[in-house]
């Protein structure tokens, strides 16, 4: 058994304690925001945050989440608004399929919360995930509007 917090909810899980965290937020939270992409890591559309840090939730085992803040696409939004990075993508007009988008807005959202005003390299070096629709150039501006509001 598993206990989590997800979104600032907790849960219970039954589940085998090597079970990627990816699998368990889908599957047994039912929260489907977070895409599977490559099951090894690289991609990033399974990106979550994990005590406010950007992780790869295919990659982690459920069992080092006990005890940790775990955050999706789904704890964003409050009170009906969509958070900044959020509303960026949209203003923006970052998304074309779509379907790495979650993973590369809480990515973004880590880094705008510990860098509020981060230089390229610095997006470079912490949004990492890839996006086979190509929209770097546009998640690269949408990030620079929030630094900049």
């Amino acid at each position: 058994m598993a206990d989590l917090n997800v979104n600032g909810k907790k849960y219970k899980v039954d589940v085998d304690p090597a079970t990627p965290l990816l699998w368990v937020i889908r599957d047994h939270v039912g929260l489907t925001g977070t895409k599977y992409g490559c099951g090894i890591g690289q991609c990033g559309a399974c990106t979550v945050l994990f005590d406010g840090q950007a992780i790869r939730s295919c990659a982690i085992p459920v069992s080092a989440a006990a005890g940790k803040k775990i955050e999706t696409i789904e704890g964003l939004e409050k009170n009906g608004q969509l958070s900044k990075v959020q509303k960026a993508w949209v203003d923006n007009q970052v998304p074309q399929c779509g379907y790495c988008q979650s993973g590369l807005v809480m990515a973004t959202t880590a880094l705008l919360r510990n860098t509020p005003k981060p230089t390229d390299a610095q997006i470079d070096a912490a949004v990492t995930n890839i996006c086979r629709c190509g929209t770097f150039q546009q998640v690269r501006e949408a990030i620079h509007a929030v630094s900049k509001a």
